[in-house]
């Protein structure tokens, strides 16, 4: 994993001089204020609420809740149903959520996200583990946001530093549903996609 590590750092830093700038830009979520229900479980169908979530600039943020877990998509989603992404194990993210922006001549434009997550350690009944969650951030006319890639964060100072690597790396030309994701730092609890 070390050498992961390592291959991934160097592989940032060998970057083109001539790269465009990428820079960062920080929103607070809070659900109560920010969202609006799009749809909820009547009795007898379960426990689901889904969401459309004020983000940045524009940019929506679509939440899905059922059984103390969450899944979550930055940006536009296609006309058919949104896959659900989440852990294994029950969860929540943090009401923070930083952006990554590229600049083109001066304008800003998001193209991942990074979000803390809290996790249900399936070790310890009390412990909730840190997971930085790298998601790709789907553009007007594209549709193609998921999660690209996760960091553990608990006990890893450089955690946020790993995590911007990927998002500025893998994020724009990370082909949601057949891709792999990044997996960074052990041990990551369950992760799966259901389309």
């Amino acid at each position: 994993m070390r050498q992961f590590f390592a291959a991934l750092l160097l592989f940032a830093l060998s970057g083109s001089a001539e790269a465009e700038e990428i820079v960062s830009a920080y929103t607070e979520f809070d659900i109560d204020r920010d969202c609006a229900v799009t749809e909820r479980a009547t009795e007898g169908e379960g426990t689901f609420s889904n969401y459309v979530c004020n983000g940045y600039r524009g940019f929506p943020v679509i939440l899905s809740v059922d059984d103390m877990r969450e899944s979550i998509v930055y940006g536009f989603p296609g006309a058919d149903k949104t896959a659900w992404e989440s852990f294994s194990g029950f969860n929540s993210a943090g009401p923070r959520i930083e952006w990554r922006l590229a600049t083109y001549e001066g304008m800003e434009l998001p193209f991942a996200t990074i979000r803390r997550w809290f996790v249900h350690d399936p070790d310890e009944d009390d412990k909730k583990l840190e997971i930085l969650v790298v998601s790709k951030i789907g553009q007007p006319g594209e549709a193609d946001g998921c999660v690209v890639g996760l960091v553990m964060a608990t006990g890893k100072p450089d955690a946020n530093d790993m995590a911007r690597i990927i998002a500025d790396r893998q994020a724009r030309d990370f082909a949601c549903g057949a891709d792999e994701r990044v997996f960074v730092g052990e041990p990551i609890p369950e992760f799966s996609r259901q389309d």
